[in-house]
């Protein structure tokens, strides 16, 4: 599984990252975490508003700092 976190690295978009991290060790899972903070590779994504994340490819949230049942929520629908 790869997550990527979409943002130019503002705090918002490290507290993002924190929650995904925390909700992976949380879930006892394991996947690749990337960053994306070049704008021309956030708007391959389609993405109008950060932070945003996507699980494998796929944008599961934006424009807010999910908590961290939201992003355990999401990973698991996308590993069921």
């Amino acid at each position: 599984m790869e997550v990527a976190i979409l943002g130019p690295g503002c705090a918002r978009c490290k507290a993002t990252e924190k929650a995904v991290r925390e909700a992976l060790l949380e879930m006892g899972k394991e996947a690749t975490i990337i960053k994306v903070e070049d704008i021309k590779e956030m708007i391959k994504y389609g993405i109008s508003m950060t932070p945003a994340v996507a699980i494998d490819g796929t944008i599961k949230l934006a424009g807010k700092v999910p908590s961290v049942e939201e992003i355990k929520s999401l990973l698991s629908i996308s590993s069921g």
